[in-house]
């Protein structure tokens, strides 16, 4: 491993962890740098995953600590998030992800018009837990699990839309959910990548520290400042979605 290698790498891991701890979506950043760096694919993705489980662990940790995470509705979603993550793997061997990618096409503008016409959410009250919004949060979770586990960048991002849209949840507690979710479905496919050898800890080990800096100041940011910060992240990382899917499906 050459040393420029990582100069090139730091920084950026850094800006994914920051932004992905805010409003998910880091991966748009880390996994392109990885690449970018002449990282084999598989081992791009396996060193992305060791990073960035660090960094959301770290992030979740902060959250917790500002109260801004439901343990209850974590602990549903979790589980139906590792449910719905099996799930997408096992698609991505059956089914193309052409047309994921046509629908995110659709969907990215939609999401970003919305995003700004709907100021107002995310500036929900306390949410009052009840049958069903167990129900909900377990089912965005599991939908969103799968489309992890079969495409991926985002997923954060689409989960703090959901819950802030339609349970009208506070954008903070959104995020803090939206990470417990998220590293939940990471751990699965984190263990797929070490059991198989798909890791350079060389380089995801100072790669670690970098998104776990990123992570603590951004999740730090977030609790702060709230939906000033989280709303426009959120059009940064949609941007950047729509920015690879149209590079993948016509480049």
């Amino acid at each position: 491993m050459d040393l420029h290698v990582l100069i090139f790498l730091l920084p950026l891991i850094f800006l994914a962890g920051f932004i992905d701890s805010i409003a998910g979506g880091g991966g748009l950043i880390s996994l392109t740098a990885y690449m970018a760096a002449g990282i084999p694919s598989h081992v791009a993705l396996g060193t992305n995953k060791f990073a960035a489980c660090s960094g959301t662990t770290v992030a979740v940790g902060r959250y917790i600590k500002s109260k801004q995470i439901d343990i209850k509705i974590c602990i549903f979603s979790a589980i139906t998030a590792l449910i719905g993550s099996t799930i997408g793997s096992h698609l991505t061997l059956l089914v193309s992800d052409v047309f994921i990618k046509y629908l995110l096409l659709v969907a990215s503008p939609i999401l970003a018009i919305l995003t700004v016409v709907k100021k107002d959410s995310g500036d929900g009250g306390e949410l009052v837990e009840n049958a069903r919004v167990y129900i909900i949060c377990a089912s965005i979770a599991l939908v969103m699990g799968a489309y992890d586990g079969f495409f991926g960048p985002g997923t954060g991002m689409f989960i703090i839309f959901f819950f802030t849209t339609i349970l009208n949840m506070d954008i903070k507690k959104a995020c803090g959910n939206a990470k417990v979710i998220n590293l939940a479905s990471n751990v699965a496919a984190l263990s797929t990548f070490v059991v198989n050898g798909n890791i350079n800890y060389k380089i995801a080990i100072p790669c670690a520290f970098a998104q776990i800096l990123g992570s603590y100041l951004g999740s730090g940011f977030a609790i702060r400042k709230g939906s000033k910060v989280v709303k426009p992240i959120m059009l940064i990382v949609i941007t950047l979605l729509l920015i690879k899917v149209v590079y993948d499906l016509f480049f």
